[in-house]
């Protein structure tokens, strides 16, 4: 136990000494302040103006000064009408109705003087002007509608209706409630998805280290200095160990500093959800996740550990590690394609909750997301223990026997063989 926490203290030292770890730990606290202070930022670079060219400008553009549908029936009596129409659905943008030809409205696309352009033909036909289509460009969409609107609301005139039996028509609201029973996913989806992706970096980031710091110390000699005054098992433990408060550490300060600088800067964010439900997890969610991460992180770092103890070489590691590096990658991919479904619960998802390789964050992911029963999560930990105790036994004996071997990588087979005769 001495030996355990000579070594636990020296590699934690090291963490703390290390100018790498302190400098992303200050640049991540540094980078989660300036976004939580943003609001407060952006205004000392305005003039207290609420100025509407500072909004993108979109083009408004008519064949004719009339608007005809494709059978000459109804019409829009003016071009102004249509600015008047397209401003309120595009709040977003300066609309600014223009009467110059197609090419003029291109170059003032191109050239960056307006973000797009509606060319319309008939209340039924437009084509939409833009330099870069974006993903998430749904300007044709609002368009369509406010059309279709327009083409209605002149249908129902026509027909004998006013003007207000029409928009009152159209404009009917609807009112609805919705329970959830269980979890609300499109509320837990954002810190959910923060968290899978911490302990996904974390994991991979330290494991790594863990394993670099193991082949390093061997290529160089320095092992066999160690293994002649503490036992394999002491340093393996003592290693592993360091690495996992450092990591618990290192996000403690970071989404510690992220709610504390939420918190005084709360009012400024408003009611902005994205913002507001990821410092909304609840607290049961919270220990959830501490235990999955810890729990998974032994899980990979051991083993991470026990193949840095059978590289000869620092340069033999990327390939050494790339098997458990695949698999750890194959159960992210498997839970963030489950959360862009949303079907957490797929069949894939809860063979998932069981793996030991897989579990931290499938079962995390399904909690988070979905209504587990609590004996599933039990039997779901109560195997991921086990299997971490297994598997930290087994690296300790691998850790043993590794690093007093030299020149070729052994094979796998050979490894076992020469643990199960020690």
């Amino acid at each position: 136990m001495k030996q355990f926490k000579t070594i636990l203290k020296f590699e934690l030292l090291g963490y703390f000494k290390n100018k790498i770890f302190v400098g992303v730990t200050i640049f991540l606290v540094a980078l989660i302040a300036l976004i939580m202070f943003f609001p407060r930022i952006t205004p000392l670079f305005s003039n207290g103006k609420n100025n509407t060219s500072d909004r993108a400008v979109m083009l408004i553009s008519l064949d004719t000064g009339l608007i005809t549908d494709s059978a000459g029936a109804h019409t829009v009596e003016s071009a102004q009408n249509m600015t008047d129409v397209f401003a309120p659905a595009f709040s977003d943008y300066d609309v600014r109705m223009t009467k110059g030809g197609l090419e003029d409205i291109k170059n003032e696309i191109s050239s960056g003087k307006a973000k797009c352009a509606f060319v319309l033909h008939s209340l039924t036909s437009y084509t939409y002007y833009v330099e870069n289509l974006s993903m998430s460009d749904n300007n044709t969409s609002i368009a369509d509608n406010v059309l279709q609107s327009v083409y209605q609301i002149n249908a129902m005139t026509q027909s004998g209706l006013s003007l207000a039996e029409a928009e009152k028509i159209l404009q009917i609201p609807i009112e609805h409630t919705t329970e959830s029973l269980g979890k609300d996913q499109i509320q837990n989806f954002f810190y959910t998805y923060i968290m899978i992706f911490a302990l996904y970096m974390v994991i991979l980031l330290y494991g790594q280290m863990v394993a670099t710091n193991v082949a390093s110390e061997k290529s160089s000699r320095a092992m066999e200095l160690l293994i002649t005054s503490a036992k394999p098992a002491s340093m393996m433990f003592g290693k592993v160990i360091a690495s996992c408060i450092a990591g618990l550490l290192q996000l403690v300060c970071v989404f510690g500093s992220a709610f504390l600088f939420f918190n005084l800067n709360k009012g400024e964010w408003g009611d902005n959800q994205i913002i507001n439900s990821i410092f909304n997890m609840p607290f049961d969610l919270l220990i959830y996740m501490l235990l999955f991460f810890v729990l998974g992180f032994f899980m990979y770092a051991f083993m991470f550990g026990a193949i840095g103890s059978t590289a000869s070489k620092l340069e033999d590691i990327n390939t050494s590690v790339m098997p458990v590096t695949l698999l750890f990658i194959a159960g992210f991919m498997v839970v963030i394609m489950s959360m862009a479904e949303g079907n957490v619960d797929s069949a894939l998802m809860k063979i998932c909750s069981y793996l030991p390789f897989t579990s931290p964050m499938a079962m995390f992911t399904r909690i988070a997301m979905s209504t587990v029963p609590f004996y599933q999560i039990a039997i779901s930990v109560a195997i991921l223990l086990g299997s971490v105790i297994g598997v930290g036994i087994l690296s300790a004996k691998i850790y043993r026997v590794g690093v007093l071997l030299y020149g070729t990588t052994p094979k796998i087979g050979a490894i076992l063989k020469s643990v199960w005769k020690a």
